[in-house]
């Protein structure tokens, strides 16, 4: 089945809009060593339940949790470890916070990306409105005895998707899925190099 280009833009939405989600050490939300991270907390952000497009993946990765928070958040550096994720540009200086924006691009595609919520290595949210979509993208990490569980889930609505809810249900399946396979391949090998 081809894709229709608001499909490949969505599907590429969904692949970055991400998280993480998710820069090198300067947009990372690492803090220096010996230093507390304070961020405050406010609501949880969280994804459009009714919207006709909804995506969830989780995924134990057994790594360390600021191994696995540096991987995702350093969003200058997707490309290394995306295969569809072409260039990623950070136009708001410094650590990833809410109201930082990310310009990437994917598969041909230009997306814009709005971070919604940061809580260092717990949770973190972005999303917009590309070509009448809008997505919303949802990370969480939970340590375990096992490794960090991840999960992501994400949802678009408007009337692209209603006008192809199919394609496009797809189009995010397999971008979610491919984002937490990669995610888990490079915080590991991270890991273990």
């Amino acid at each position: 089945m081809r894709v229709t280009t608001a499909a490949k833009f969505a599907a590429l939405t969904t692949a970055l809009t991400l998280a993480a989600g998710g820069t090198a050490a300067a947009l990372t939300d690492e803090a220096p060593a010996g230093t507390a991270v304070t961020t405050p907390h406010t609501a949880d952000v969280h994804i459009d339940e009714s919207a006709p497009v909804i995506t969830r993946e989780s995924i134990l990765i057994h790594a360390p949790l600021h191994t696995i928070w540096k991987v995702q958040t350093d969003v200058v550096n997707w490309p290394s470890w995306q295969p569809k994720v072409d260039v990623v540009v950070k136009d708001t200086p410094g650590r990833l916070r809410p109201g930082s924006v990310f310009r990437w691009s994917t598969e041909g595609l230009d997306i814009t990306s709005t971070v919604k919520q940061v809580d260092h290595g717990r949770r973190l949210a972005w999303g917009g409105p590309p070509q009448g979509i809008t997505a919303v993208h949802v990370w969480t990490f939970t340590p375990t005895r096992d490794g960090v569980l991840v999960r992501t889930e994400e949802s678009w609505a408007g009337a692209p998707v209603v006008a192809d809810q199919a394609t496009l249900q797809a189009a995010l399946d397999d971008s979610l899925h491919n984002w937490v396979a990669n995610l888990k391949h490079e915080a590991e090998t991270r890991a273990a190099g």
